[in-house]
């Protein structure tokens, strides 16, 4: 009987955890100026897809790019974006009962104009990409969640063919390899996806390969990278070329397998790729474009990871910088950023096809949005 009681104790305080979860949708924008809302954070009604406001914060400037932390409980940010001279990343708390987010502290970002931040599986570890100059930084987290001084900087200083985009290195992101052990860094101006092996337990974990990088081809500008949920696959959007480079992935190696227009044969010039993502269940790659189009391509994904082109979802706005799913592949939020407006899709699991969903929000300059489950 006993045992019976605690079964049954356990199951109900696992229900009762799952149905206390909520979805939340962070945004980061280039405010500006430290008196606008700089964060904010809303709640996302998974039924309907409506987006209530919870909270946000002041006092920081350009938070360009959000990520959060594996508990949930903190965020962190780039801070100081597209500013001359500065570049940081700051640390936030995030109280979802008090429905707060409060300012823990910054550092300085190892370069200017920080663009990209990751955190390790662990939580005891961030990664960034800083643009400008062309480099990446690695910094321990703290129990309390601040971020302490950086223990690793790298910079780089080739470029490649294009004469005014690809004089210098420009790292974009800094993604970890699925199983945690490497951190790729797709490197716009040098047509580089770099490469280092990630040791946690080192206190300076970021190790040098025998295969430092991947080439990309010539003035493809590689931007983001995803990695398919199966591991075996990973995926590189390329901003000038407007490209999808579709690789092998093994131990830190990518073997190229296809490269694949994210926008239609007709559209030559004038599209800047930005972001890419996978549906949780692996069937389908969305992928955004600025410029002329401003839409998400939608692609099926075959069983041997190839991409084919399944269609085209308008973002309803100006120049969507980044996008993301929720963690049940219900639902995309998209951010504009010169429309400065954000956008809820519900995504049909079957097609892959996006639809217009609640009702848009509006966030000055919104450069950012995460989502997820706490």
């Amino acid at each position: 009987m006993k045992l019976k009681l605690t079964y049954i104790t356990i199951t109900f305080l696992f229900t009762l955890n799952v149905l206390s979860q909520n979805t939340y949708v962070f945004l980061g924008s280039y405010n500006r100026d430290k008196t606008a809302e700089a964060i904010q954070v809303y709640q996302l009604d998974t039924v309907n897809g409506k987006l209530s406001k919870i909270t946000s914060v002041k006092d920081i400037v350009n938070p360009s790019y959000l990520t959060i932390s594996p508990n949930g409980k903190y965020v962190y940010a780039c801070t100081d974006t597209k500013t001359p001279n500065a570049g940081s990343i700051s640390s936030f708390e995030f109280n979802p009962q008090n429905k707060s987010l409060t300012f823990l502290n910054s550092q300085r970002s190892g370069g200017e104009n920080p663009v990209y931040v990751t955190v390790h599986k662990s939580g005891k570890w961030i990664a960034n990409a800083n643009y400008t100059e062309g480099s990446v930084s690695v910094f321990p987290i703290l129990e309390n969640g601040k971020i302490d001084s950086i223990a690793q900087n790298f910079q780089y200083i080739d470029g490649s063919t294009h004469k005014e985009r690809q004089t210098r290195s420009h790292v974009h992101s800094a993604v970890f390899s699925p199983q945690f052990d490497y951190l790729f860094l797709p490197d716009l101006g040098a047509d580089k996806i770099r490469c280092y092996a990630f040791d946690e337990n080192k206190k300076q974990p970021l190790i040098e390969t025998q295969n430092p990088f991947t080439k990309t081809d010539l003035e493809a500008g590689p931007r983001h990278f995803t990695f398919h949920p199966n591991q075996k696959w990973g995926y590189c959007i390329e901003e000038m070329a407007g490209q999808i480079s579709v690789y092998n992935y093994e131990n830190g190696v990518l073997s190229k397998i296809q490269r694949i227009a994210t926008h239609p044969d007709k559209i030559k010039e004038g599209f800047e790729s930005s972001d890419i993502h996978i549906s949780p269940d692996g069937k389908f790659l969305y992928a955004a474009n600025r410029g002329k189009e401003n839409n998400i391509a939608i692609f099926s994904i075959d069983e041997n990871g190839i991409l084919k082109n399944i269609g085209y979802q308008s973002t309803l706005g100006k120049h969507p910088r980044i996008f993301a799913l929720d963690e049940s592949g219900k639902f995309l939020v998209a951010s504009n950023v010169l429309s400065g407006n954000i956008i809820v899709f519900k995504r049909d699991s079957k097609t892959g096809l996006l639809k217009k969903t609640g009702k848009e929000i509006k966030m000055e300059n919104v450069s950012c949005v995460q989502i997820r489950k706490i």
